[in-house]
């Protein structure tokens, strides 16, 4: 019999942390959760092998931050981390997680990042630290971090430092700890050299192993969709009208969202209700009875409350939130198809969010084809035809009652039209038509036309370099007209590539000079002597009230709000179209990931082959102390290239770009954590 699922309720843990899980979307622990939290509050040594996007980060966080002692403002646990990536991450998670526990703090400390912002952050009160080996031990030969006081060590892809070289380095920041000291392992894979350090620095370790059963996807028709996150709820009503299902499931990932959308749907007047978490059982009954009887077409549900949900005839599933696991994904769309029948499964991706597609194909060996959004010339097609078999099916009724209605009809056709026209029962049934499609057709918001991409004028580099020698004065935006994304702001900055700016100086600069952590900054755009930068809406102020005061490099800048640029076409968002931000293709992102223009661009720059390799701090070894150990393993070579979801990098094969996985405890949303 399968063990019942435990909540987070019934682990041994505080109130504020309880608020802090439920802030972040989550339902109920993974199976890593459920087996870990409680072995590690408990104070034992666990070696956890567990693979990709089980929830491991929240496994080892959730009991740590549980233990901490805030009058203590020494360090208490250290996590080691391969890549810069995984440490920013970590940290983000840390931060949420210790949103309502006040005089805590975790500081991520790697390669890359102003080590002078780094010492600040050490010296004032931070009960955890979450480095990559290198940066560790660069501060650990400073002395600038002291391990004396450290209780509780983590090893997190202790296989993947391995296999980067950091055994000795492992070994070496191991021993600054004390013997007394928990220590944590966690590895997709445990290799000889993995069991031997948990034979060295493990006191009769758990051993926990989750593995991912063996996934059977459905045969239904699977496709995506890219699209942004403001146009999705229009997106969805018209696959709904296109598709006219009798029975859809509407997947998203939080409560919240759930609500949200259920709201707005039941405004647009689609038959529609909710189920998640916080319902009642007897709610969620209700709710059922009524989506099985057909009273309602459209059911919105979170993972967790969809579990309950068995109905074999759905039409067709709805990932309106990208799934934060591959297997959510397979169980979502096994909703439909059932009983020998044809399903659709329809995914609404962001540009940002293709790496996440891309891992689910991997993961669960499918293929998700690219389907285009519905125009609204499709949707209007579509209704014509449904109106007329709704016609032809009235007509052949025998049982309907027309005979009252011909009186009205005949009339019509005995009445003159302008100017004594006679009218014919064609034209009175074309009238008829055009009242009622037009009806629907005005009933459709203006919003929904945005999702139409404006037609992108293209012109040859001496018409683009003529226009920019002769331009006056920078025309300026509005926060709310900028060019970016939903909730960010859009800057553009007088300097670039001619002043040889990169992308790592931004963030540096913004993130620093601003008190905005890296991880927030969004999408960088390189020119020649300027530059386009996205940060969040709440920064916009600071940023430029304090950008317009700063410098990047020495060199003095102007800051202005960006005017809008025109709506790409969605080919334009692939990844292969470069863009440093990773948002729409990521600099750095994949081998593909960009032009190699050495002049203006635009549609962001990826570099010579030089500047590629060299991207990755590889000169930092004199900025920092000269550790060589330090700026190979923590930069270039394996760390570079900079990316929208906060960090630099990290996979050695592909030119400096990170090698992304499908995290759910990592990727889910945009954290902010203390810098």
């Amino acid at each position: 019999m399968e063990e019942e699922t435990k909540t987070f309720g019934e682990f041994a843990i505080s109130e504020e942390m309880l608020s802090a899980i439920s802030d972040m979307g989550f339902e109920e622990p993974t199976p890593i959760q459920q087996m870990a939290i409680p072995q590690i509050l408990e104070g034992k040594d666990v070696t956890g092998q567990a693979q990709t996007g089980t929830g491991k980060t929240a496994a080892f966080a959730i009991p740590i931050i549980e233990k901490l002692d805030p009058e203590n403002k020494n360090v208490q646990a250290i996590v080691l981390s391969p890549t810069r990536e995984l440490t920013i991450q970590t940290a983000e998670e840390f931060s949420h997680l210790m949103k309502y526990k006040s005089g805590l703090y975790a500081v991520p400390i790697y390669g890359g990042q102003a080590i002078e912002r780094q010492l600040r952050a050490l010296r004032g009160a931070v009960q955890v630290v979450i480095g990559t080996p290198g940066r560790v031990i660069d501060h650990i030969n400073r002395g600038t971090l002291k391990l004396d006081s450290v209780s509780m060590f983590v090893l997190d892809e202790a296989d993947q430092m391995l296999d980067m070289g950091f055994r000795d380095d492992i070994f070496e920041i191991m021993n600054q700890t004390s013997g007394e000291r928990q220590t944590v392992l966690f590895s997709a894979t445990m290799p000889g050299p993995i069991l031997e350090i948990s034979k060295r620095f493990q006191k009769d370790p758990e051993f926990i192993k989750i593995t991912r059963r063996e996934l059977t996807v459905p045969q239904i028709e699977q496709t995506y969709i890219e699209v942004r996150e403001r146009d999705k709820l229009e997106a969805l009503c018209r696959f709904l009208d296109m598709n006219n299902p009798e029975l859809a499931l509407v997947f998203c990932n939080t409560k919240r969202s759930v609500d949200e959308l259920m709201t707005r749907m039941q405004a647009r007047g689609y038959l529609v209700e909710a189920i998640h978490g916080d319902m009642k059982q007897i709610q969620r009954d209700r709710v059922m009875t009524r989506f099985r009887s057909g009273s309602i077409d459209v059911l919105i549900a979170t993972d967790v409350a969809a579990r309950g949900i068995d109905v074999d005839d759905v039409d067709i599933v709805f990932n309106y939130d990208v799934p934060q696991d591959v297997e959510y994904y397979v169980h979502r769309i096994g909703r439909t198809g059932r009983a020998g029948r044809t399903g659709k499964s329809v995914t609404f991706v962001a540009p940002r969010e293709i790496y996440k597609l891309r891992d689910i194909q991997r993961y669960a060996k499918i293929k998700i084809a690219k389907t285009p959004i519905p125009t609204l010339s499709d949707v209007a097609e579509v209704k014509q035809q449904a109106f007329l078999e709704k016609v032809r099916e009235v007509m052949n009724n025998e049982s309907e009652d027309l005979e009252r209605y011909l009186p009205i009809v005949e009339q019509l056709l005995e009445s003159d039209g302008e100017e004594g026209k006679e009218v014919t029962s064609i034209e009175v049934a074309a009238a008829l038509l055009k009242m009622h499609l037009e009806d629907e057709k005005s009933s459709m918001s203006e919003e929904i036309e945005e999702l139409q991409p404006q037609p992108k004028v293209k012109r040859s580099r001496d018409e683009r370099d003529r226009e920019r020698s002769f331009r006056g004065p920078v025309e300026e935006g509005t926060y709310e007209n900028s060019g970016a994304e939903e909730g960010m702001v859009r800057f553009r900055i007088t300097l670039g590539k001619n002043q040889q700016i990169r992308p790592k100086d931004i963030v540096g600069a913004f993130a620093g000079e601003c008190n905005i952590p890296g991880s927030s900054i969004g999408r960088i755009d390189l020119y020649g002597n300027y530059s386009f930068v996205e940060v969040p809406l709440e920064h916009a102020d600071k940023v430029r009230e304090t950008m317009s005061k700063a410098t990047i490099r020495n060199k003095e800048l102007q800051i202005t709000v960006a005017t809008p640029r025109p709506e790409r076409d969605a080919d334009d968002f692939r990844e292969r179209r470069g863009g440093y931000g990773g948002r729409d293709g990521g600099h750095d992102g994949e081998r593909d990931g960009g032009r190699r223009e050495r002049g203006d661009s635009d549609r962001g720059y990826r570099g010579e082959r030089r500047e590629r390799v060299e991207r990755g701090e590889r000169g930092e070894r004199g900025s920092y102390g000269g550790d060589r150990r330090t700026s190979g393993r923590d930069s270039g070579r394996r760390d570079g290239g900079y990316r929208r979801d906060g960090g630099y990098g990290g996979d050695r094969r592909q030119s400096g770009g990170y090698k992304r996985d499908f995290r759910r405890d990592r990727r889910e949303r945009e954290h902010t954590f203390y810098d």
